[in-house]
């Protein structure tokens, strides 16, 4: 059991590796000035400490929760701790950026206002602007943004390696997966014949579960041994991530299976680890499927099928249910601020109570449900010819 934990250890350092490089923002883009574009300046939105609150009223005055939520729900490069406006408290987080002139690194806090409405920091005599979490480089300080007629800006954007929420969360869940694994590991390896207390006792029901209902009852009992590592990390790597999103301070609450990218990573690595492990008879079915009058129609849909479509629908899964479960609390807090009554909280903030420890058991329910998914992909690739 406890080499068994410190290969899971190991397998959330992989993860982390392999996850990180989709989080980091947009590569370097030189935008060109073509059709229509005009000029605005940076400050349709709220400055708080770096950070960008958007507009809370539409065009008729109302209370508009959308560009509120998606504001909750996207990344960020600090973390907002509470108070608005120029007194409000943030954590800073670090701006990693790689320019014509190499390295650029700094806070996130330097980002301030200015009287032409940009949020500019000057480093190695270059200016750079933070636009809705996405940062920019400007030729001088007084230069405004170019936005394009869907309103994206075409100033040049350095590629980002900046340690964002969701960057921060991801190293914060694989250090915690290290202590967990490796205090339980050590715990086995000192307890001999004894029955291990503490975290062990906590961890190993879970390890078994995953052994048993889900690798040996999916991949098969000869062959899931060396799966376990990642299928337990997969499951715990998910599930802490999901729980840690659900803490709604400093320093957790980021949404981390809420990124596109982050759920795109994790179904990516699902589908290599599938597809380097299927065997000739997996190939088979997918190349070469039965009957042979229609194999010019089915082998497209089995590839199609096997190879992108399925690990596509483990993607947007975790994504779309753990976004859906914040989106859905934020909204019924909202309804507080829509109606502008005290008494619609007597509704709003029971439900948001509900939801909010209904998402408990989505937290682990979705960790289970990728777990497994993944496990049965495994269990088909390895399979025999005869199965």
């Amino acid at each position: 059991m406890h080499k068994l934990l410190n290969f899971s250890a190991l397998a959330s350092l992989t993860v982390l590796l392999s996850t990180n490089a989709p989080l980091y923002a947009q590569g370097h883009e030189e935008h060109g000035h073509k059709g229509h574009e005009h000029i605005i300046t940076v400050h349709e939105d709220v400055e708080v400490h770096g950070e960008r609150f958007p507009e809370t009223e539409n065009e008729e005055g109302d209370y508009d929760p959308t560009p509120v939520i998606m504001h909750h729900i996207q990344d960020a490069h600090s973390f907002h701790i509470y108070g608005e406006g120029h007194e409000a408290v943030s954590v800073p987080l670090p701006v990693i950026l790689w320019t014509e002139k190499g390295l650029v690194t700094f806070m996130s806090s330097e980002f301030h206002h200015d009287s032409h409405g940009h949020h500019v920091v000057e480093k190695k005599g270059m200016y750079f602007v933070n636009y809705h979490e996405d940062i920019f480089q400007l030729e001088r300080p007084d230069e405004t943004l170019t936005l394009d007629e869907e309103g994206h800006p075409t100033n040049t954007q350095p590629l980002d390696f900046s340690i964002t929420k969701n960057v921060f969360t991801l190293f914060l869940a694989c250090i915690l997966l290290f202590l967990i694994f490796g205090t339980a590991a050590r715990k086995y390896k000192n307890a001999g014949h004894k029955v291990p207390r503490g975290i062990a006792s906590f961890v190993e029901p879970l390890v078994v579960y995953v052994r048993d209902d889900i690798a040996k009852a999916n991949v098969g009992e000869k062959k899931h041994e060396k799966y376990m590592p990642y299928l337990l990390t997969l499951f715990f790597l998910i599930w802490v991530i999901n729980l840690m999103g659900l803490i709604p301070f400093f320093p957790f609450s980021a949404n981390l299976t809420g990124n596109i990218a982050f759920t795109m990573s994790l179904a990516v690595i699902a589908m290599f680890v599938v597809s380097f492990s299927g065997g000739k008879a997996y190939w088979k079915h997918i190349f070469f499927p039965k009957p042979w009058g229609v194999w010019p129609i089915l082998m497209p849909i089995e590839f199609a099928s096997n190879v992108i479509i399925k690990f596509f629908a483990l993607m947007i899964r975790l994504f779309a249910n753990i976004t859906a479960g914040h989106i859905i609390v934020l909204s019924l807090i909202s309804l507080v601020f829509i109606f502008q009554s005290v008494g619609m909280a007597a509704v709003a903030v029971p439900f948001a109570l509900f939801i909010s420890v209904l998402e408990l058991l989505v937290a682990a329910l979705q960790a289970y449900i990728f777990t497994l998914l993944v496990a049965l992909f495994i269990g088909q690739a390895v399979a025999d010819d005869h199965h």
